[in-house]
């Protein structure tokens, strides 16, 4: 998701600090005055001394390759700035009313009734379970559902000639090539064919309900489908309501149920005072919590502050769940140019490479101090991975992922007026993109998803080609594998390696035990990809909602020739995907 995407939210928080107007932030300071006029003058020149070193610092972060400083001072910086603030500042107006109408739209009693309401237009219970899986009838011993023969076939780190065969939607046997496994259907590969794990997208926004225009359940796993991508997490926004309470996820769930190609899980949402709803959600299978450190982009999902993230990781931890961070820094990005106008190099420069560094700062120091498990989204500022690299050195839990258009698209290349390349984070320059890469080959990047996030036509702003009023969100559900192994087959990186960054690792993060591999035991998830065939992308003939991608016109190399979720071939008729839960997936 791209933080801050409508021309109507503000740019920045820079005035709104930690914890509501009715609990005002604890003096930390052991040489505070007990005088009120002393104490006043003080806090007001620690809070300026403050605000100018950690100005200082962005500055300096976002002018070096490599920042200096710890993670550990920057985050202690960032924090004591907004603790002398918090002292004798509350939220400001715009985001009070934020969470004001945030309440309203996400109101558990509001969405039970949404809940009656499509129960009663639909004639179904919204208690129900979903349906049981039928019997599969008896079949000889040895007889499968599906036997998949060919001569590349995905064994890990490497491919061999093997047949692989399907019982009740899991792979249940793993031969040699020629050892005869008999079936009710048998696929043998052509010889430029390769079997492949089906890919799991973690970072998926379909925007039903409330933005199905957007996007939606059958249309994003259609899509996703034709990537070879078998599992999709969704996030808890762009929908209305979000999914920030139980009631919320049950209520999409009804609109994801019987409407999905592919096997579908979703995120919780960590949202000012929604902290008592993480156990339930947690509870009900999400497979773990999404917050922003600045404006979402949409006012029904307000932003954390870093102390309020700390306290939503302390409470995750109590359960080990998974906290996954937009990591921008708004005060940061307060003080860089506006973005409006056609230039991109513009856009670029109200996204400092800054306001990343200092937010992944506090994520990783917020880890250390709680002890919880953490994931960074959608990283893009290479200066930020050697922070990283040392966190994880420290033993932290914590992950990193980045997307397909940090990793195949360059700023120099971008035109003006092109909004479709808009996202934040935005796309940079090929010194960074090149350090990116190097970052996933030595594993302090752990594995790629698209952050599909897709929009109408009218919200690119395409017309104008206005960079400050175009929705930020780049569509590639369908292409990213093709758009990785183009880039990666050029560096002479092999196949093997991409599925494991684009299937096996983000399976293994987010506890999708049955996922990611073809091996005895796992769903049979499985795509057949042509590794040598090229294309030409034309957006009219995605399956996204809306046919816009900055990769318009793009040769790719590789191409998804069929799809199967649990042993079934995915036919774009009939939706036969599940919906997961943490833990039993």
């Amino acid at each position: 998701m791209n933080a801050q995407n409508k021309s109507t939210a503000p740019r920045g928080n820079g005035r709104k600090k930690g914890r509501a107007a009715s609990e005002p932030a604890e003096a930390t300071s052991e040489h505070t005055p007990r005088d009120a006029k002393d104490w006043a003058t003080t806090a007001e020149e620690n809070a300026e001394k403050a605000v100018r070193t950690v100005r200082e610092k962005v500055e300096a972060a976002a002018a070096r390759p490599e920042p200096q400083d710890s993670p550990h001072e920057i985050a202690q910086d960032n924090s004591q700035r907004s603790v002398t603030e918090g002292r004798h500042t509350s939220l400001d107006e715009a985001r009070a009313e934020q969470i004001a109408l945030a309440n309203r739209a996400n109101s558990p009693e509001r969405i039970r009734e949404l809940i009656r309401s499509y129960a009663a237009e639909h004639g179904l219970s919204p208690a129900d379970e979903p349906d049981a899986e039928t019997d599969s009838p008896e079949r000889p011993r040895g007889h499968y559902d599906l036997v998949v023969r060919g001569r590349q076939v995905s064994c890990g780190d490497h491919f061999a000639p093997r047949e692989v065969a399907v019982r009740d939607g899991k792979i249940v046997a793993i031969e040699p090539l020629g050892s005869g496994l008999e079936a009710a259907r048998v696929i043998e590969l052509a010889d430029d064919e390769t079997l492949i794990p089906g890919l799991v997208d973690t970072h998926v926004h379909v925007n039903e309900p409330g933005r199905t225009e957007w996007e939606g359940f059958a249309s994003a796993t259609r899509a996703a489908a034709a990537g070879g991508v078998t599992t999709i997490v969704d996030m808890p926004l762009n929908s209305v309501p979000a999914t920030v309470n139980a009631p919320a996820l049950e209520y999409k769930r009804l609109f994801a149920k019987d409407h999905v190609f592919v096997d579908v899980g979703f995120w919780g949402g960590a949202i000012p005072g929604n902290q008592k709803d993480l156990r339930p959600l947690h509870d009900e299978g999400v497979f773990g919590f999404k917050c922003f450190l600045l404006h979402s982009g949409v006012d029904e999902f307000p932003h954390l502050e870093a102390d309020e993230m700390e306290e939503a990781m302390a409470e995750t931890k109590t359960f080990d769940s998974l906290m996954i961070v937009h990591a921008e820094d708004s005060r940061t990005i307060d003080k860089a140019p506006s973005p409006n106008g056609d230039v991109y190099d513009r856009f670029l420069k109200s996204r400092p490479r800054g306001a990343e560094n200092i937010a992944i700062a506090e994520v990783i120091e917020r880890t250390r101090w709680t002890g919880a498990r953490s994931h960074i989204l959608h990283v893009s500022s290479s200066d930020a991975l050697p922070m990283i690299a040392s966190a994880k050195r420290d033993g932290l839990d914590i992950t990193v992922e980045t997307c397909p258009h940090y990793l195949t698209l360059l700023s120099e290349e971008i035109p003006n007026g092109a909004t479709a390349f808009k996202c934040c984070p935005p796309v940079r320059e090929v010194d960074n993109r090149e350090k990116l890469w190097e970052g996933l080959i030595d594993g302090t990047i752990d594995f790629i998803v698209s952050d599909h996030s897709p929009s109408t036509l009218a919200l690119k702003d395409l017309g104008n080609g206005d960079f400050g009023v175009a929705w930020g969100g780049v569509s590639s559900l369908q292409l990213g594998l093709s758009l990785i192994w183009t880039e990666a087959r050029r560096r002479g990186i092999e196949l093997a390696k991409v599925l494991e960054w684009m299937s096996r690792r983000p399976a293994e993060r987010v506890g999708l035990r049955s996922k990611g591999r073809i091996s005895l035991g796992y769903d049979a998830d499985f795509a057949i990809f042509a590794a040598d065939e090229s294309y030409v992308v034309d957006a009219t003939k995605l399956n996204h909602k809306n046919p816009i991608t900055p990769y318009q016109g793009k040769v790719l190399a590789g191409k998804i020739r069929k799809t199967f979720v649990g042993g079934r071939l995915v036919d774009y008729e009939t939706p036969t995907g599940r919906l997961l839960n943490r833990g039993a997936a």
